[in-house]
């Protein structure tokens, strides 16, 4: 199904002023998640209300994508709904707060969903604090029945900001590279899904290798190296038209694109006589710029989110190791010191982490170290782990997981998430093998 405009949402920015109770000030839930590990939230969410059998379905499957969000976050545990003693219905007037604390929720989401004259569904929620008994947020949107799932990751996102203060990554979309087939002819498609792996679609019919691709700011667009007639070309493609676009005949192989933070130009390593250097290149004039000058290998060039700097990883130092340079090419300073390998850098939306893939005694290991290369953190390991990719909100880390299946070398290829603690770490379901995964900014 094609993806609908980002227009397709219309919040209504009301707080519901009539449920704005005053009871006695008593201390705000909040969740700090900058302390590292914390106890999940218990959160009650009920299935939102209707009059007619079809918007209470709609209700019913939006309160439960909003509860799994938030508990694949880690940071929230939705309440057993067997537990609630208060009825939704009930709900349309005020909670009895004393029904919920008595199952230990902390905190409670209702909602209600009408079909209104021009065919579009109405989605109000409210989030209340149960312990203070106060209403912490509540907004409605109008949207296209079909939206109705984008609707519940907003919702989601809504709550996840109300309560953490940072903001949320439910509404975003994962591309990465679906792979089928024996590992000697390994077919490699690209593929697009929301981040919890509903609305899934393949993009390439797979008769070309496609490999490392990644949005664009904009959204719109993705880039990715895919091999034709054996020889590594770097493609963009538009998601909305379909339409693929080389971005050069260049002279050698081109590898690892990605999109400036402004989704002018893009930043790649092409090898010419056998050296592979870092090059930048603008999409409107088409002007290449080489960045690097070196007789050993500069690849997976990464902008920080200012685009004032690119990390990158080099084995001018002897060993595959990390260095931060300019966005000119100047200034390049190695960052990584530890012991073992490091490559396929990502500096983190927020601009305060880089992550990384690091080989170290034959394991693969995802981690994280400051700009500078201080406060190196390893977050997962395994018998090959790499592609780091970030959340929006610069919190969470999606990557691939390999793990041999059989003596015969047969391999299981898998897309994982982990928070920045090194907890949470689970898999997100894919209709086949995955690898590669990129995510997307949070769409506006």
């Amino acid at each position: 199904m094609k993806r609908l405009s980002t227009k397709a949402v219309t919040l209504i920015a009301a707080l519901f002023a009539a449920f704005a109770v005053v009871f006695p000030v008593r201390a705000e839930l909040r969740i700090d998640i900058t302390r590292g590990v914390v106890e999940p939230v218990p959160i009650a969410v009920t299935d939102f209300s209707g009059s007619t059998t079809g918007e209470r379905q709609y209700g019913n499957d939006i309160a439960a994508v909003i509860a799994a969000d938030l508990e694949r976050s880690g940071l929230f545990r939705p309440v057993d709904r067997r537990a609630f003693i208060q009825s939704a219905e009930s709900l349309n007037t005020l909670p009895r707060f004393g029904d919920w604390r008595v199952i230990n929720a902390q905190a409670l989401v209702q909602g209600r969903v009408q079909m209104v004259e021009d065919g579009r569904l109405r989605v109000e929620f409210r989030l209340w604090d149960v312990f203070a008994e106060q209403q912490m947020v509540g907004l409605a949107y109008y949207t296209i029945p079909g939206n109705w799932r984008r609707v519940a990751h907003i919702i989601a996102d809504s709550i996840y900001q109300r309560i953490t203060g940072e903001s949320g990554y439910f509404d975003t979309r994962i591309v990465y590279i679906a792979e089928a087939g024996p590992q000697n002819n390994r077919i490699k498609r690209l593929a697009i899904m929301d981040q919890d792996g509903h609305n899934h679609r393949f993009l390439t019919d797979g008769s070309a290798l496609v490999l490392t691709p990644r949005f664009s700011p904009t959204l719109q667009e993705i880039t990715y190296m895919s091999y034709y007639k054996n020889v590594p070309r770097v493609y963009i493609f538009n998601i909305d038209t379909g339409r693929q676009e080389l971005l050069g005949d260049f002279p050698g192989m081109t590898f690892a694109p990605r999109f400036t933070p402004d989704g002018k130009g893009v930043v790649m390593s092409m090898a010419k006589d056998g050296n592979s250097e870092i090059y930048s290149m603008d999409l409107r004039t088409r002007a290449i710029r080489r960045l690097t000058d070196h007789s050993s290998i500069d690849t997976s060039p990464c902008y920080a989110p200012d685009g004032r700097r690119i990390v990158f990883n080099s084995d001018r130092g002897g060993t595959q190791q990390l260095y931060v340079m300019d966005s000119d090419g100047g200034n390049v300073q190695r960052i990584s010191f530890g012991d073992g390998r490091y490559a396929t850098p990502v500096w983190s939306p927020r601009g305060d982490l880089i992550a990384f893939t690091k080989m170290l005694r034959g394991k693969f290991y995802i981690g994280v170290m400051k700009p500078d290369g201080s406060g190196e953190r390893l977050l997962t390991e395994a018998f090959h782990a790499e592609g780091p990719t970030w959340s929006p909100n610069g919190r969470v880390l999606m990557y691939f997981k390999e793990k041999p299946v059989s003596e015969e070398g047969g391999i299981v290829s898998k897309v994982y998430s982990i928070d920045l603690t090194g907890y949470n770490e689970r898999v997100v379901v894919t209709p086949k093998d995955a690898s590669d995964p990129a995510w997307s900014p949070l769409i506006p």
